[in-house]
């Protein structure tokens, strides 16, 4: 074989191992001392360089391809796989609700355990309502990726559970990802469990509807009050809202022992407690209780987005409550179960103008991120733990704090040093640029750990991406500017915009190869498969 051939498909399988956000956990930093920054995409050269493109405020709907994402659960644990048995304990649920309806019920409050646990509570909610909705929104809490003040919504169009497809309002969806906070972070979606344990449940209960999942990261105050206002301006009398989240969580195996005597009255007492505050609609006052009595509500964050959506004149009914200790008879861990009932209606609200795109840097933001860079890398090596920008001196506009995903290079006589970053937007930029810049300093797994003394030799440069966004067709994508993130039948795979000029590809090539990274046949692209583009923009220090 030619040497020039094969450096160049050496090369090419070197691209191609870029993986999305959840690759392989990379090398442990310190891990006694610094909690392991997420896992991220490494990549053997930064991303192109484009100029800098604003982002229209309103764009064109892109006509939706048929993409399904298949939920995770059955058979795992969650519920039966088997869709004739699921129908039937789900039917036995509802037979054993003994519950009076409720008129005009506008949301719910439901758990999300294993149907053996929960389910009967869930369905105890649910029963209130003899209501058919038009649309159902389900927030639920992130529990595997880390997310921070944002809320994501997947770009697919339908959830398939053993009881069929659900389609989703993707009119809706595309109206939420017109603002910041409102991301698509697929890993997000594809095992996170409180939104999809919902899902047979309303099956059985609504049969027709259309669905807004929605999962929830960590979230300040001001973040979830700005997410409900915007729901509250997008919902009707044909919306129901559903937040998904169990209570406390007891014992050694959750961390929380605030109490060893009369565990079942206290844990009670701590429930009830945060009951108080959602049936007074009192977003504030629950996450403050919260934060107070370290109670484990693990969608707090859900809960609070669903209090901020409600208006005045809502009535909240407490339907169901039971634990998971008393059930087993074993309170050495336990978790609490409600099911609350919002009845009343939804307060018409002027639509929120939309900003989908983060602010434009200044030049003295991009200063001011390869700053936060490099004394991010300094301190985190002097003192062994990820730093806060408050301990660094570098000034957070209001750009650096929108939801954006980055890579941080680092090289070294020219020679790239390290490189590491993510595809969807999981965090602020800047907190972006501070994992990244960590990861690219110790855990690229290609180069040993940058020393302290290597720090005067080294360069940085941050490439920051656009979230990506779906095109109608491949003869959209542009070659050498686009990003590409491939989706069909459950997978996907993503080359970043530089691998197919570097490759000499046209776009059917790339796509061929897209395809084939997947697990797809080279030809899968043609038909069924769905993409979504991104761009970079990249900027440095001198060397």
């Amino acid at each position: 074989m030619d040497k020039q051939l094969k450096k160049r498909l050496i090369r090419g399988a070197l691209l191609a191992l870029v993986i999305v956000v959840l690759g392989v956990a990379a090398v442990v930093f310190w891990k006694a001392d610094i909690p392991e920054p997420p896992a991220a995409v490494e990549e053997t050269r930064e991303p192109a360089v484009v100029k800098e493109i604003k982002e229209p405020q309103k764009e064109e709907p892109v006509k939706a391809v048929k993409a399904v994402l298949r939920s995770s659960l059955a058979d795992a644990g969650w519920y039966t796989g088997d869709a004739e048995a699921l129908s039937e304990q789900i039917e036995g649920f509802f037979q054993k609700a003994q519950v009076k309806p409720i008129d005009n019920v506008i949301a719910l409050i439901l758990p999300h355990a294993g149907y053996a646990y929960s389910g009967q509570t869930a369905v105890m909610g649910l029963k209130t309502t003899v209501k058919k909705y038009k649309r159902i929104v389900v927030i639920g809490p992130s529990h595997r990726i880390p997310m921070e003040e944002m809320l994501s919504v997947p770009r697919v169009t339908h959830y398939e559970t053993p009881l069929g497809q659900i389609p989703l309002d993707v009119e809706f969806i595309n109206k939420l990802l017109k603002y910041s906070l409102f991301q698509n972070v697929p890993q997000a979606h594809k095992y996170e469990h409180s939104v999809q344990i919902e899902l047979p449940l309303l099956q059985y209960s609504q049969k027709d509807f259309e669905l807004v999942p929605i999962v929830a990261g960590s979230c300040s105050l001001e973040t979830i009050t700005k997410a409900g206002t915007i729901l509250r301006s997008l919902v009707d009398a044909e919306t129901l809202l559903v937040a998904s989240s169990d209570f406390v969580h007891y014992g050694r195996g959750h961390g929380y022992v605030p109490f060893t005597e009369n565990i079942p009255e206290n844990i009670k007492q701590v429930d009830m407690g945060a009951y108080e505050y959602i049936a007074k609609l009192d977003s504030k006052g629950f996450l403050e209780y919260k934060y107070k009595t370290g109670a484990t509500i693990c969608g707090s964050i859900p809960i609070a987005v669903l209090l901020s959506t409600l208006g005045e004149g809502v009535k909240a009914d407490l339907i169901n409550y039971v634990t998971s200790g008393e059930l087993t008879g074993n309170f050495t861990n336990s978790v609490s179960y409600l099911s609350i009932a919002f009845s009343g209606a939804w307060q018409n609200c002027p639509e929120i103008e939309p900003q989908a795109s983060a602010p434009e840097l200044t030049d003295e933001d991009k200063k001011e991120l390869l700053s936060l860079a490099r004394k991010t890398i300094v301190y985190a090596l002097q003192n062994r733990r990820v730093p806060q920008a408050s301990e660094l001196g570098v000034t957070i506009s209001d750009a650096m704090r929108c939801p954006r995903a980055a890579f941080v290079t680092l090289k070294k006589n020219s020679q790239l040093r390290g490189c590491i970053g993510d595809i969807f937007p999981q965090r602020p930029l800047y907190k972006s640029v501070i994992l990244n810049a960590i990861n690219a300093c110790v855990n690229d797994r290609r180069f040993p750990a940058v020393a302290e003394a290597e720090c005067k030799d080294i360069t940085i440069e941050i490439s920051t991406l656009t979230a990506p966004k779906p095109v109608g067709s491949p003869g959209d994508i542009r070659t050498g500017i686009d990003g590409v993130v491939l989706n069909k039948e459950g997978r996907s795979a993503v080359f970043l915009p530089q691998v197919a000029p570097e490759q000499g590809w046209d776009v059917n090539q790339m796509l061929s190869r897209l395809s084939l990274k997947a697990g797809l046949p080279e030809d899968a692209w043609k038909q069924g498969a769905s993409f979504l583009v991104f761009q970079a923009v990249v900027f440095g220090e001198e060397e």
